[in-house]
């Protein structure tokens, strides 16, 4: 019949613990086998469980008690149920035993292993009460209710040769091992504290033999890919096993020495590979790890495992322009949407952190609007002129060019860029002497007396473009009298080639040209009127022109007034003067004749005010005495004074 290590069963279950909790109930032992083992558990009818039967890896049944309703303390502080184990004969046989249950008040933690799982390995001849492994459970509960106890579940089918020490949780060696007889044993460990609640835990034990197996390597945690410049970052955890014993079951671990990487032992065959410092992706993206274990038997067994770690990029480098600095050239006058230059950066990263997007800064310079003189393409660096450059009004303008990456967070670099702007022949030169929106023309005097290379006038011009777009030379097209002018070319300075004759007409006319160096030349024309005179003290009136155009009508009506002008304040004068010299003849004849008897009173002086007029630059007054007999008027000159 199926019997229960113990006779009775105490387990102390927490008043808040929720429906639906299993509790880990001691396996009934059978010896027999197959279908005559034990099958199935039942507990006896009850308000608040029922039991359920599991099968272990190897077969054997083992049962967990499911809570159905909630404990309440106060109601029922103590359950008594029993538990019956039957097996599968013809007729079933069956062996019970108790299970009495406590119901503990407010015990909210149940103790946790450090590991769901321990795997250990032991020689078959470790001598009794050996260390198997030491199995450690936390409960965060304070007081009596952290205090935790460990116990061994056996399952069915014999004893187990281990047993533990329920305040340390050291497992060790009851009974000699045999190999031969059984190789691998797993237990499960309970910790409960004093409330009741309880964890669980695997050991699985490994009994080794002599060295006819190979290494065993087992991952635990594998990462196919790290992220470069991570300090030491850990590729596998995994361990390693061999079922012989002795020296036959010591392991050695290595890799290659030339890779960045070490093994790092934790615990009793488990290795830790991590890398041995920052890696870097643009050295070496792709790095393959041989994991070689070796035993110290003889013949050693070698077991290798090739791990394939990729290095994952991260957002490490900056873009990187292939210049500093640029200079780019862009005649004046361009068309709208010109290309004028690419720039190039590269970034020694993948993916997006490689991906280089290209912006424009704005200027220092906040007068310049660079947003309408430039633009680049985003995607390739490509700067295109907006509109067409003008060199008289800007010559070169810089600015800097942002390269910007798409990682997280983004890096970015910046490069100056310079843009010349080339001068074209756009400009025609401007006359700046002799002016050539005068009302009117401008006339040189010539002495009659000048000797040949007589400095004349000198043409001055100046052309807004740069360069030889901006080099002068000078050209007398037509003259009124050819030969007796000439132009130096260079400065523009008219002089006499020859003597002057009386055959010479006073007044002469010459057509210059300037014209610039560029390519097309550019040209603009000046006029000018050169009066012959016999010395610079003799007045002269500008003559009419043979060949008449509108200014030089304009010029004569200007003239014919000056001389209208003049002739009437010529003839004012002149009847002034004649008048005076009337008077003063009489007076000369009546002072030789008696002194003018005028009875006094008879007439009132007279004062005339005779202001200056014409050419008269003073003003005079006289007393005029008037006779009543005869009719006649007399002047009375007395001394002139200025007003």
């Amino acid at each position: 019949s199926p019997e229960f290590p113990d006779t009775e069963m105490l387990l102390k279950i927490q008043e808040s613990t929720q429906p639906a909790t299993v509790f880990l109930l001691k396996a009934a032992q059978d010896s027999d086998i197959g279908s005559n083992a034990v099958q199935n558990y039942t507990v006896s009818p009850n308000l608040h469980f029922h039991v359920v039967t599991l099968s272990r890896s190897d077969g054997r049944k083992y049962p967990e008690l499911v809570l159905d309703r909630a404990l309440d303390r106060e109601e029922q502080p103590e359950l008594t149920l029993i538990l019956t184990a039957l097996d599968g004969g013809a007729p079933p046989k069956s062996g019970t035993t108790t299970v009495r249950i406590e119901v503990v008040d407010i015990n909210d933690n149940a103790p946790e292993f450090v590991q769901s799982l321990y795997s250990v390995e032991v020689p078959e001849n470790s001598p009794l009460d050996a260390l198997v492994v030491t199995v450690s459970a936390r409960d965060l509960d304070a007081g009596k209710h952290g205090n935790v106890a460990y116990s061994l579940f056996q399952g069915g089918g014999g004893p187990q040769p281990f047993v533990i020490d329920e305040i340390t949780g050291e497992i060790r060696l009851k009974g000699a091992l045999d190999f031969e007889a059984t190789s691998y044993y797993t237990m499960e460990i309970v910790a409960t504290d004093s409330g009741g609640l309880s964890g669980k835990c695997t050991v699985a034990i490994q009994v080794l033999d002599v060295n006819d197996n190979a290494p065993k390597l087992t991952i635990s945690s594998l990462t196919s890919s790290i992220p470069e410049n991570a300090p030491e970052a850990v590729v596998a955890v995994f361990s390693v096993s061999d079922p012989d014993s002795g020296d036959n079951g010591r392991m050695v671990c290595s890799i290659q020495n030339e890779l960045p990487f070490l093994l790092k032992p934790t615990f009793e065959n488990y290795y830790t590979l991590a890398a041995e410092g920052p890696l870097d992706r643009e050295i070496r993206e792709e790095y393959n790890i041989t994991i070689i274990v070796s035993d110290l038997g003889t013949p050693r067994l070698t077991t290798q495992h090739t791990i394939t770690v990729q290095v994952v990029d991260i957002n490490d480098n900056a873009p990187a322009f292939t210049q500093t600095s640029y200079t780019m050239f862009v005649h004046e006058n361009n068309n709208p949407a010109l290309h004028i230059g690419t720039i190039s950066a590269t970034d020694s990263d993948s993916g997006s952190n490689a991906h280089i997007t290209y912006s424009l800064l704005p200027p220092h310079d906040l007068q310049l609007s660079l947003a309408s003189l430039v633009s680049i393409n985003a995607d390739n660096g490509q700067l295109f002129a907006l509109r067409a450059m003008d060199y008289e009004a800007l010559q070169a303008f810089e600015f800097h060019v942002v390269a910007r990456d798409g990682g997280s967070p983004a890096l970015s670099s910046q490069a100056l860029v310079r843009v010349v702007v080339l001068d074209d022949n756009d400009n025609a030169p401007f006359i700046l002497y002799p002016m050539q929106n005068a009302s009117a023309p401008c006339t040189e005097l010539l002495p009659r007396a000048a000797e040949p290379g007589y400095l004349v006038t000198k043409v001055v011009a100046v052309d807004s473009d740069s360069g030889q777009n901006a080099w002068l030379s000078f050209q007398l097209l037509k003259a009124t009298e050819p030969g007796l002018f000439s132009v130096w070319a260079h400065n523009g300075e008219v002089r006499t080639t020859r003597l002057l004759s009386e055959r010479d007409v006073p007044k002469h006319r010459l057509l210059l040209l300037v014209k610039d160096n560029g390519e097309p030349p550019r040209s603009a024309s000046v006029t000018l009127h050169v009066l012959l005179v016999d010395g610079f003290s003799q007045p002269y009136l500008p003559l009419p022109e043979v060949q008449h155009d509108s200014s030089q009508d304009e010029d004569m009506l200007t003239l014919y007034l000056v001389i209208a002008l003049a002739s009437v304040s010529s003839l004012f004068l002149l009847s002034v003067l004649l008048f005076v010299g009337v008077r003063l003849c009489r007076r000369v004849r009546e002072a030789s004749l008696g002194a003018c008897s005028v009875p006094e009173g008879h007439f009132s002086g007279h004062l005339v005010d005779v202001s200056g007029m014409g050419t008269l630059s003073q003003s005079y007054q006289y007393e005029v005495c008037l006779s009543g007999d005869s009719g006649t008027t007399d002047f009375k000159f007395l001394n002139h004074y200025s007003q």
